[in-house]
């Protein structure tokens, strides 16, 4: 039974720890069923602790103890204590290092909290970030301890004849004719989170880097058989991860070796453990037939960043898990670098900045906000969130543009100086940029330590007579969970102006000009003044998403037209098309909640009938420029969400666009439908990009020609990008040939699981009205599995946070169905279940029935005798 009130964990309460381990020594005698490990540690008091305990205390869970011994000799029981969460040994040598020696047993194969050592298929393999390396045995299991490891494995041969952990292999061999055993040694300190381990039958892919110094890398990814054909992209995008490094931030590799091991069951994305990256399947296996262009993209954005924290995370780690931004935000924003620089800028910029606004903007919003660096926490599992990944990246981002590209690498360069083998904070990444550029970050400070998404409220006077543009900024934050009054951000606001042609306007600020600048907005209310501008200019405000806040300016919709022909920042040029459509669909809304006609302004017509004729050397840009934006981010910017009239507004528009358009939308998608299977260039994606978004708008018209359209590309595609989204038409429609279409996907790829994800993740994303009892057949389905998380996420996960429109159904089945997976789920797997039920944490927002449907739901969850601490943080705080 749960604990009535789980501990908090506040930030203010770190100390050091009292006892160091300079060297690990690990025996694992491998079995499913039973494991057992032997572990000796040397360890020895702290200098810097602050307490003076004669007692050790090590946290350790679902472990039985079998032995324990200080320097060769056993402890009886009274020397110790067993609870189910630590060992606490009353007295150990305290002038001098000592050598501690634990022989306990576990269970991979009863472990679906996929934690420690668990079974994935017939494969064993670890998950210890955050805190599951105290499931495999007893230890001081916190970021702050930094050991050298050596670790030897032994197993049957035929069930396990692959054995790996981390390091350099340095020794192995047969025990007998049915076992053996390998030695692996870790010559980098680390903490215990990337101790990895894995052991089963796999085949490997190897290939080498030759790194700047010629150095020769070998590198080796681990798969199942039968998917070795599907590991050549992975590779490839591993080897530009590790170029780029060199060139951009002038980091190397550090080993001889570098690994990587494809899993099924995976509660995350990839693991980052040093040398031994372990990775969720989705993230390493393409191939044409069974990938799109956007896994592909995924895929390498993946590699890159988990290859990127054997630097920033690995050699530089966290000095407590409130720091955990300090590793994510940077790496994010590093692996956000490299897939712009592989791919389309432009592009990868606007999609980041879409999922921002998205999801983590109503993070903010909500009960669950909190600061990039948490003060507390009762489950730390739970902020591996939006704000300390995606808001940190911004935070990052936000320094680089501050200090420029330059000033930005000097601060990099000082940090991996400073700090290299150390477990630090974010005030040391802060202060390294600090000193190295001579700034004073001192209020910038506060985005690490404030919650909640800054709004700006933008007014605009033009003086004609003296040829001057008046900018006044007010900033301000809305109060969130602790956090009353917020003191004002330091907020870089990039400018541009564009003349009545089109063309930049020169901007005169500071008795300087430049054709754009950056702002720096550190009061409640600011002006900036422009002079030497003979007519009122068109102004472009936060550029390229300059920072991570919500701009309130009163546009037009003509100069949001304009805006969108014209303007040279692509960000704001996609932006302003956002804003139009936006205003357009709430008018919309507004008239439907008055019960009036619908129409559809010409304007937009006429800007979205532009976009289709232009000439773009980026057709994926183009795709984007098309876009509507999507119910999630629309409901966000409502004060109480009216789930069902944004999606009728959001669909008349859609339609509308494609009965006054239809010449254009077939002009294009006829230009640009040819089989390009294989071909992964940046122009190649563009044209499936275009023509495919062109088919959705078509197939809104609901025509025998067009259902035509679609299931001859459905059916004749050769490659997962033209499939995918054929099917995802024909499944968002009336089509004669739905069922046919989604059985036909389902038996030509029943044998392959990443793509029948998405044949999962499709039909729970259907806006169409019958999803919700397709939604309930398809958990009977054989093939879903409620202990894979890929599985869960692709229906469960899907339904509930991406189908607005079916999921917050006013009879409230879609939330008792997510409750009753929710407890499902907790006793098999916390760490999932915890993030399902934030599909109910924005309660407060919808109208007052369904506020009180929700509501039921979450205290229905709280109630549960048996709830976890992962689920009873989540659940309760958005009770709160």
């Amino acid at each position: 039974m749960r604990d009535a009130s789980p501990q908090t964990v506040y930030l203010k309460d770190y100390t050091p720890p009292e006892y160091l381990i300079e060297t690990v020594e690990l025996n694992f005698d491998l079995d499913e069923q039973l494991t057992i490990v032997r572990s000796s540690l040397s360890l020895q008091r702290n200098p810097q602790s602050k307490h003076q305990n004669l007692a050790l205390s090590l946290m350790g869970e679902e472990l039985q103890l079998i032995s324990l011994a200080i320097d060769g000799v056993s402890l009886d029981e009274d020397e110790y204590t067993l609870d189910k969460e630590s060992l606490l040994i009353h007295k150990v040598p305290q002038d001098r290092a000592f050598q501690l020696k634990i022989e306990n047993s576990i269970s991979p194969a009863a472990n679906t909290a996929l934690e420690g050592l668990y079974l994935s298929s017939q494969m064993l393999c670890t998950q210890c970030e955050a805190q599951g390396f105290r499931k495999i045995t007893w230890f001081l299991d916190r970021p702050d301890v930094m050991s050298r490891y050596k670790v030897t494995l032994s197993a049957a041969k035929d069930k396990y004849p692959v054995l790996l952990s981390n390091g350099n292999k340095i020794a192995g061999g047969d025990i007998d004719q049915n076992r053996h055993w390998v030695t692996w040694e870790d010559p980098f300190a680390k903490p215990s989170y990337l101790f990895a381990l894995v052991a089963g039958q796999l085949e490997a892919v190897s290939d080498e880097f030759v790194t700047h110094s010629g150095r020769r890398i070998e590198l080796q990814i681990f798969v199942e058989s039968h998917n070795v054909d599907k590991c050549a992209h992975a590779m490839q995008s591993l080897k530009n991860a590790m170029r780029w490094d060199e060139e951009t931030y002038g980091l190397e590799y550090d080993l001889d070796l570098y690994m990587i091991v494809a899993v099924d069951h995976f509660n995350m994305g990839a693991m980052e453990n040093k040398g031994l990256n372990i990775f969720n399947t989705k993230f390493v296996l393409a191939r044409p037939d069974t990938a799109t262009d956007s896994d592909y993209e995924y895929i390498e954005g993946v590699i890159g960043h988990e290859y990127f924290h054997n630097w920033t995370g690995n050699r530089i780690t966290c000095r407590d898990w409130f720091q955990l931004s300090l590793k994510e935000g940077f790496t994010v924003f590093r692996d956000q670098q490299f897939s712009a620089d592989r791919s389309s800028k432009a592009v990868k910029r606007i999609a980041d900045v879409n999922a921002l606004r998205t999801r983590q903007f109503a993070e903010d919003a909500g009960p669950l906000a909190h600061p990039v660096r948490p003060e507390a926490y009762i489950e730390i599992n739970n902020f591996y969130t939006l704000t300390v990944y995606e808001k940190g990246a911004e935070v990052v981002r936000m320094l680089h543009t501050l200090l420029g590209p330059e000033g930005f690498r000097k601060g990099c360069d000082l940090y991996f100086a400073r700090h290299d083998g150390q477990a630090v904070t974010c005030e040391d990444f802060v202060n390294a940029l600090e000193t190295a550029n001579q700034a004073d970050f001192s209020q910038f400070w506060l985005w690490y330590s404030q919650a909640g998404t800054p709004v700006l409220d933008v007014t605009e006077h033009y003086d004609a007579a003296n040829q001057q543009l008046h900018l006044t900024i007010k900033q301000s934050c809305p109060a969130t969970p602790g956090q009353a009054q917020k003191a004002p951000f330091h907020i870089p606001v990039k400018l541009g102006l564009l003349s009545d042609d089109g063309s930049a306007a020169p901007i005169w600020f500071n008795q300087q000009s430049s054709n754009e600048i950056t702002l720096h907005v550190t009061a409640a209310e600011q002006t900036f003044s422009f002079a030497n501008l003979a007519q009122a200019p068109v102004v472009s405000l936060l550029r390229g998403f300059s920072a991570p806040v919500i701009l309130k300016m009163e546009r037009s919709l003509e100069d949001l037209a304009f805006l969108l022909r014209h303007d040279s920042d692509t960000f704001n040029r996609w932006e302003a098309g956002q804003q139009l459509a936006i205003k357009v669909i709430f008018e919309l809304i507004k008239n439907l909640q008055n019960q009036q006609a619908l129409q559809l302004t010409p304007l937009l017509v006429d800007a979205w009938r532009n976009i289709l004729q232009d000439k773009f050397s980026d057709l994926s840009y183009q795709a984007m420029l098309l876009s509507l934006p999507e119910e999630s981010y629309l409901a966000g910017l409502m004060e109480v969400i009216d789930v069902d009239a944004i999606h009728e507004a959001r669909e008349f528009v859609r339609i509308s666009l494609a009965k006054q358009l239809q010449t254009e939308f077939q002009r294009l998608y006829t230009l640009y439908h040819r089989d390009e299977s294989g071909n992964f260039q940046a122009d190649a994606i563009g044209r499936r990009r275009l023509k495919n978004i062109c088919l959705n708008y078509l197939i809104s018209l609901e025509t025998p020609e067009n259902y035509e359209l679609a299931e001859r590309q459905f059916y004749s595609a050769g490659n997962m990008t033209d499939q995918m989204a054929a099917l995802a038409t024909i499944a968002n429609s009336r089509h004669p040939a739905k069922a046919r279409s989604l059985d036909s996907f389902y038996h030509q790829w029943r044998r392959e699981a990443l793509v029948i994800d998405k044949w999962f993740a499709l039909q729970a994303t259907s806006s169409m009205p019958n999803t919700f009892a397709t939604v309930q057949s398809l958990m009977r389905h054989h093939a879903f599995d409620i202990k894979t998380p890929n599985r869960v996420r692709a229906l469960i996960g899907a339904f509930s946070q991406s189908n607005p429109v079916n999921f917050h159904a006013k009879n409230g089945e879609g939330y008792a169905f997510l409750a009753d997976q929710v407890l499902v789920l907790n006793d098999l797997n916390p760490q999932i279940a915890s993030r399902m039920v934030t599909g109910l944490a924005q309660w407060r927002r919808y109208d007052e029935e369904r506020q009180i449907l929700m509501k039921q739901q979450l205290q229905r969850i709280v109630s549960y005798a048996h709830l976890s601490k992962d689920v009873y943080e989540i659940a309760s705080k958005s009770l709160a």
